[in-house]
């Protein structure tokens, strides 16, 4: 078994829905569906209020190589492109859609048999349309992943199994209930980038989704059951022993790293020319009825969600997309799902403990997957001196909250860098 990376925790898993089978959520009434929902510029809009559109036509085009196009999850009409609450961002614009009561889908989304004597540059297409970007949370569009220059040859194809946030399951169920279209997936990307090896890293508590994927015929590699082991730097440390330059990506060290979900994506935009118009969820908390595995409509209200889940126990306090180490807490019960939203957390109490001094017991530096010192650069966040926090690595941070987690004091340390590395890039635009 590989052990993995230095640093890193191990909170309480509580995945509770680890044994529901994944759930098909009907389509609401009304989605939201941004044009900002993924790592880059936003989609070009390129439908008007007013506008009758079928499930999975395009409504927003890729606005440049960092980019993805977006499209409808249901059939209707477009009744208002505006500014509407958005999970990360706050607000962006927004193509609001509303069911005709009809499940009208494009009529090009069907099931094609000639897709494995696609060309790589014919799949790499067809994968930018479909608006594919990774699943496991930063949303980076999957066309670029897929587009290392020609000086930096890929050798490894890592498929990132491990969903080490706490309290989510939905990998696991997608694992579980269709890995022969992940893998099929997986080939794909392994064709585009001419990739000699692929490699599932799958940490040793979902042993029963290795076995499964394992009886397929593919590499399966254990990994220790450690937060953050998803992370791709620390993935391809654990797996292949190479360290991701600093400032670097993985296509400097010969590797491409691809969540489970987005390979199970890219198999139905291949096979079936389906756009990303739905993900699976993993519906969770105290404050739900009835947690699931859902298979949801990308610009899904959250409040339609809660309530296809039997409604709140009680009124939240706090509703989190992701999970309880990454997370983000929402303002309204109105935001709608995106592409990167993997988990909903609805939590009927919320703990905001009271920040004590630094103690200086080095336990942030310990855990730090990426070698950080927070206790020093949240220091210089603290005293607005954002080049020393630059200096001392603050861009490194993958903001997977181990230094606040372990902190005896109860300092966010998270809070602060991530607020250091937001005023870094500021700056820098000015």
């Amino acid at each position: 078994m590989f052990r993995g990376f230095s640093g890193g925790v191990h909170p309480p898993e509580n995945k509770l829905t680890e044994e529901f089978a994944i759930a098909v959520m009907p389509p609401p009434k009304k989605v939201y569906i941004h044009f900002s929902q993924h790592t880059g510029k936003p989609a070009r809009s390129l439908v008007e209020k007013g506008d009758v559109v079928k499930i999975g036509e395009r409504i927003g085009e890729g606005d440049g190589f960092i980019s993805a196009s977006v499209h409808a999850s249901i059939s209707g009409k477009i009744i208002a492109i505006e500014s509407c609450p958005h999970p990360v961002l706050g607000t962006s614009l927004c193509c609001v859609i509303e069911s005709t009561n009809g499940a009208k889908w494009k009529d090009t989304i069907k099931e094609k048999t000639d897709y494995e004597k696609k060309s790589k540059e014919e799949l790499l297409q067809i994968i930018k349309e479909s608006g594919i970007v990774g699943l496991g949370g930063a949303a980076f569009p999957t066309h670029v992943k897929l587009s290392p220059p020609s000086d930096k040859p890929i050798d490894t194809l890592i498929v990132n199994g491990c969903e080490c946030e706490p309290m989510l399951t939905a990998d696991h169920r997608l694992m579980l209930e269709h890995p022969a279209e992940i893998i099929e997936g997986a080939k794909i990307f392994r064709k585009i980038l001419n990739a000699e090896n692929l490699i599932f890293g799958i940490e040793d508590n979902k042993k029963d989704a290795a076995e499964i994927l394992r009886k397929q015929s593919v590499n399966v590699k254990l990994l220790k059951t450690k937060y953050p082991q998803g992370a791709e730097k620390q993935l391809i440390k654990a797996l292949l022993g190479r360290e991701v330059p600093r400032g670097g990506l993985p296509m400097d060290v010969g590797c491409v790293v691809q969540n489970v979900g987005t390979c199970y994506a890219a198999f139905q935009a291949v096979k079936y020319r389906k756009p990303l118009i739905e993900r699976v969820v993993t519906v969770t908390g105290t404050a739900v009825k009835k947690p699931k595995n859902l298979l949801i409509r990308i610009g899904c209200p959250v409040i339609d969600v809660v309530n296809f889940c039997g409604g709140y126990i009680r009124q939240p306090k706090q509703i989190i997309f992701g999970g309880p180490m990454m997370g983000i807490a929402q303002y309204s019960e109105n935001v709608p799902t995106i592409k990167g939203t993997s988990g909903i957390m609805v939590c009927k109490d919320t703990v905001i403990p009271e920040e004590g001094p630094c103690v200086r017991c080095a336990s942030c530096v310990d855990v730090c997957p990426m070698g950080l010192m927070a206790t020093e650069i949240y220091k210089f966040v603290d005293n607005k001196n954002f080049s020393k926090a630059k200096e001392y690595g603050v861009l490194d941070c993958i903001e997977c909250g181990c230094c606040a987690y372990s902190c005896p004091s109860r300092i966010p340390l998270v809070h602060y860098l991530k607020f250091g590395k937001s005023e870094i890039w500021r700056l820098s635009k000015k």
